[in-house]
């Protein structure tokens, strides 16, 4: 019996993940990811691959699986995904946020860019090879992690920690917000990911003297936390480029004609369409006040005080913005990390980045493919801690007009059912010939 080909069945199970609700709230809450893990590990163990599924705590569930390759002496590729998404207001969306509905030749559903979209290519591929006896030349890893969209701590940085012998041998990888296409100079360029900003989630807290809020205070929690707060989210950072993010601006003015200018960026990126908000938050480090805390009641004067901001970092500067937030802040306000992690970056060339271009190209020949670097964070953070080089290579050819950067954590997530066919196809020649 011939085993189905990959793109015939990505469609179904990207639509069955998403209405697998796996909604992380953060700090633990949420339905957790043990449904998907499950689900998962039950298309890989039908195909005949042995699985572990293991927890960090109740319902934070995990999946990886280790396909032999043929040369015992080539490193190991970890091939890895998240099964966690952001949560969805349902009443904001066109469609039920987890109803995978296929509607005009897009799958509809939280997850359907960020990253059931990938999920389903690699459990496709592997399910392929598998029943095939397809064996790739190195060991492939395929994981499937709880936890992203928090930080990993239930999930990858979890593994790492306690169960580091699952990636023995391994030293690259693969997933996602790499390797989907946009339209620039009115050529098709693919965005092959080959670094991340840090993540520096951080507590502001005062603490002040509480009291009745008819009387005067010059020591009110509230005043001295929005100043900080205001000082920090206006504060303009400068633009300064890392070597990926030089190679990506070079590649858009060969394509473009149009140079970039450091003083007035906006002239490059309106040439990028879609993805300019994409790259133009990697041109600088960012801090973003994201919430607020204080209070009880109009007449209570609270006795603290606290926020959160959400920085990002370019490469090598996570102790020039923490000091940078501190003096912002300005005396009497504390400043603490709730969650730290890593930026990455790594170069744009090697045995696995050629191997990436020529499946793109395969499949897409008169294709251009630049590196680029992501303003958020993924899975490969915690890799890094076991010495394993990461790539975002989630390949997908998009329609021009679709604004696909712009559905990460937005509404209405869509994905073109064709641009996963064609990924699973670009995905399936990688790790059958690298």
């Amino acid at each position: 019996m011939t085993a189905p080909n990959p793109h015939d069945e990505v469609v179904r199970i990207c639509q069955e993940l998403i209405r697998i609700d796996t909604s992380n709230y953060g700090g633990n809450e949420g339905p957790g990811e043990r449904q998907a893990a499950e689900y998962t590990a039950g298309l890989l163990e039908e195909a005949g691959l042995a699985t572990e599924v293991f927890e960090s705590a109740p319902r934070r569930a995990s999946v990886v699986t280790r396909m032999a390759g043929s040369d015992p002496s080539a490193p190991a590729l970890v091939v890895h995904g998240h099964l966690d998404v952001v949560p969805a207001q349902a009443d904001d969306w066109q469609v039920d946020p987890f109803s995978g509905e296929e509607r005009d030749g897009l799958i509809w559903g939280r997850g359907a860019v960020d990253m059931k979209d990938m999920d389903a290519m690699i459990l496709s591929v592997a399910r392929h090879m598998s029943r095939s006896g397809i064996q790739p030349r190195r060991d492939i890893i395929f994981a499937f992690f709880a936890d992203e969209e928090a930080g990993g701590t239930y999930g990858a940085r979890w593994a790492v920690e306690n169960r580091p012998e699952l990636f023995d041998g391994a030293t690259e990888a693969i997933s996602e917000v790499g390797g989907f296409s946009a339209t620039i100079g009115g050529r098709r360029a693919y965005l092959l990911q080959t670094a991340e900003k840090g993540i520096a989630w951080l507590r502001l807290a005062v603490a002040g003297r509480a009291g009745h809020g008819s009387q005067i205070n010059t020591d009110n929690a509230v005043t001295t936390l929005a100043a900080a707060v205001a000082r920090i989210g206006s504060h303009r950072w400068p633009i300064e480029l890392t070597d990926t993010t030089r190679q990506f601006l070079d590649g858009v003015t060969e394509l473009t004609g149009v140079e970039f200018d450091p003083d007035n960026p906006e002239i490059l990126l309106k040439e990028l369409g879609t993805v300019a908000r994409f790259v133009g938050a990697t041109l600088q480090n960012t801090s973003n006040p994201t919430v607020l805390k204080a209070g009880y009641k109009e007449n209570v004067i609270p006795g603290l005080a606290e926020a959160r901001i959400d920085a990002r970092t370019l490469p090598g500067q996570e102790e020039l913005v923490l000091a940078t937030i501190r003096e912002l802040a300005g005396p009497g306000v504390d400043v603490s990390y709730v969650h730290q992690d890593r930026s990455l970056e790594v170069p744009f060339a090697g045995n696995l980045v050629d191997a990436m271009v020529d499946s793109l190209k395969h499949e897409d020949p008169d294709a251009v493919v630049l590196p680029y670097t992501l303003s958020g964070g993924t899975d490969n953070k915690s890799l890094a801690r076991l010495g394993i080089t990461g790539y975002g290579f989630a390949p997908l050819r998009l329609p021009e007009e679709l604004d696909f950067t712009g559905m990460f954590h937005g509404v209405d997530e869509r994905v073109p059912v064709e641009s996963l066919k064609f990924g699973t196809r670009v995905l399936q020649r990688l790790l059958t010939t690298y």
